[in-house]
């Protein structure tokens, strides 16, 4: 079996078409017949299927789990004795949450791969972090939800950490003040979520009329861009509307899941969210399931080539997307580019940031 560690050592957006695939053969397939040797339930769906493995002779033949069965199905390819950290997705009260099984070599993984990732957007050294988040969200590191696992994620880059929020979501606009001043002309990294940076912290700067310096900031945000759709919210008014208030002009996109954490899916400066070695993406037709030409709209399927602990290496969202291109993105990063329209209709809503409870 490939040595992940080996494919850490390949930069992120360095290879091309016929290479990659390669690589995602290979990898995909012994991720899948580990799971199929070591997941019980992985193993019945495979049956019912009646998908020869050994005889698959593309990654886009392989068979592909619907993204709600992590909500209904245990699906673990470890032992009870070995599971090091069960990450949660978000969801309001009453839904079923997807539950993912991590040994330590895969939460390890999982973390040198977003380091990889991100630092081709925002360099390797680390800095203050401002995280659009509260305190508590972090409290319990052995249940982590999809929030908490990307702050404890994205904190690896952090020297300095300081909570925009208080845990009732009330903007700390005096902390953030004095943390600005404390760490003038470094360059900051600002986290969080889409909806939550919209209503807590760009919306309570509008209506208090306050600005804030973050002109050397970077922010990387994610999720939630169904509840602003519903607020007539599009990405370039999001990116404008944020620089008005604080003039923050560096700001990237995210897409990710908690079933499939650190191989995620950043936004360039083109405005095109980007594969990597670490992951890829297959558009498909809802009727067949059939491939989608690029430009063609359809179902996201995603890959990883991450997860040892539990069958989460090939996943049928709940999202509707466009390949927009492969390899020639004019940002100069190799891999698949591309375009998310939104949820399909009827799915549930669910995400990081689409709902909050006040506690």
């Amino acid at each position: 079996m490939i040595d992940y560690n080996q494919l850490l050592q390949i930069m992120p957006y360095s290879l091309d078409k016929e290479a990659k695939n390669i690589l995602f053969m290979q990898r995909l397939l012994e991720l899948s017949m580990l799971h199929y040797d070591k997941c019980n339930a992985y193993r019945r769906l495979i049956d019912v299927l009646g998908v020869p493995l050994d005889s698959v002779k593309s990654y886009e033949e392989l068979p592909f789990l619907p993204v709600r069965l992590f909500k209904s199905i245990e699906l673990k390819s470890i032992s009870s004795e070995e599971v090091f950290k069960i990450m949660h997705s978000s969801g309001t009260t009453g839904q079923m949450v997807s539950k993912i099984y991590l040994d330590r070599n895969t939460a390890s993984n999982q973390q040198k791969t977003l380091v990889k990732i991100v630092a081709d957007f925002i360099g390797k050294a680390r800095g203050p972090m401002l995280i659009m988040d509260c305190p508590s969200v972090v409290k319990d590191r052995n249940l982590f939800s999809a929030r908490g696992a990307g702050i404890i994620g994205f904190s690896i880059f952090a020297t300095d950490r300081l909570y925009a929020f208080d845990d009732d979501m009330i903007l700390q606009t005096e902390a953030i003040i004095e943390f600005l001043g404390k760490h003038q002309n470094e360059k900051i990294l600002i986290f969080g979520f889409t909806y939550m940076i919209w209503q807590y912290f760009y919306k309570a700067l509008k209506e208090k009329a306050i600005t804030l310096d973050l002109s050397n900031a970077v922010m990387i945000h994610g999720g939630g861009w169904k509840k602003l759709a519903s607020e007539a919210v599009e990405p370039k008014a999001f990116k404008q509307s944020l620089n008005e208030v604080c003039g923050i002009t560096r700001v990237h996109d995210y897409y990710g899941m908690v079933e499939q954490t650190g191989g995620i899916y950043m936004e360039c400066e083109c405005g095109h969210l980007h594969s990597s070695i670490f992951s890829d993406v297959i558009v498909r037709r809802s009727s067949d399931f059939s491939v989608c030409a690029h430009g063609e709209k359809g179902i996201i399927q995603t890959l990883s080539l991450i997860p040892e602990s539990y069958p989460g290496h090939s996943i049928l969202t709940e999202d509707e997307g466009v390949i927009l291109g492969e390899d020639d993105c004019p940002c100069g990063r190799k891999g698949k580019y591309f375009r998310i329209h939104g949820r399909i209709k009827h799915a549930e809503i669910r995400g990081c940031s689409d709902t909050y409870e006040r506690r």
